[in-house]
């Protein structure tokens, strides 16, 4: 029988957002309640994930990694403060194995994204946390934009990939961040960015590579 997983967590989006954080599903032990160590019950919370290490290097936040109160509410002030929401695409799936690999996921209902988008009209830009790999978010927004004939314009196919589409006369564009998750290292490791940098810096590392490229985008 299969792992029914479901989205722990509704949207949070300040009403003056004017960029939107997507995802698609936490690790399944969200939907549990069952945390581990250093787990924050939020939004991109596993201690596994680099998402708020990595603003929490860019913004010099102090971050506390615990599962505590506190901690949640240090991440809803850094995004009400910088007008930045979260909304994972992703409603549910079934899983055969329990793990938070996307392309895992089966029978996936998507969250009624463009609602979010037309209710909240500041936002702009759209911060993908990972690429168009079968079950990505990008992968996501690709096919639910086509099923309601909204075209999905590429304005960059570097990494990280930019496209942009119009929502009632509204343009709003896409970055496919390399994802913030230890499963994109390998793609990282074969960029020809990184490996210039590494070149120039034999520390740097694919958490530095991530800060610079995210940086561009968040702040």
């Amino acid at each position: 029988m299969n792992f029914i997983h479901k989205h722990p967590y509704q949207p949070f989006i300040p009403k003056n957002a004017t960029k939107l954080i997507v995802g698609t599903l936490p690790p399944p032990r969200f939907s549990d309640g069952i945390l581990k160590k250093g787990d924050v019950d939020f939004c991109y919370g596993s201690i596994d994930g680099q998402l708020w290490k990595i603003l929490d290097e860019i913004f010099n936040l102090n971050l506390k990694f615990e599962t505590t109160e506190f901690a949640i509410q240090q991440r809803k002030s850094f995004l009400e403060s910088n007008k930045i929401g979260i909304c994972d695409i992703v409603e549910s799936c079934e899983r055969k194995k329990i793990d938070a690999s996307d392309l895992g996921m089966e029978q996936v209902k998507l969250r009624n994204f463009i609602f979010y988008l037309q209710k909240f009209k500041n936002i702009d830009t759209l911060l993908l946390t990972g690429g168009n790999s079968k079950n990505g978010p990008e992968y996501h927004l690709r096919k639910l934009l086509k099923n309601l004939n909204i075209e999905f314009t590429p304005i960059n196919l570097e990494t990280p990939r930019i496209h942009q589409f119009q929502l009632d006369k509204r343009i709003i564009k896409s970055v496919s961040l390399t994802a913030p998750s230890g499963a994109a290292n390998r793609a990282i490791g074969s960029n020809s960015t990184y490996k210039i940098l590494k070149n120039k810096n034999p520390n740097f590392n694919t958490f530095d590579y991530r800060v610079l490229q995210y940086k561009r985008f968040f702040i």
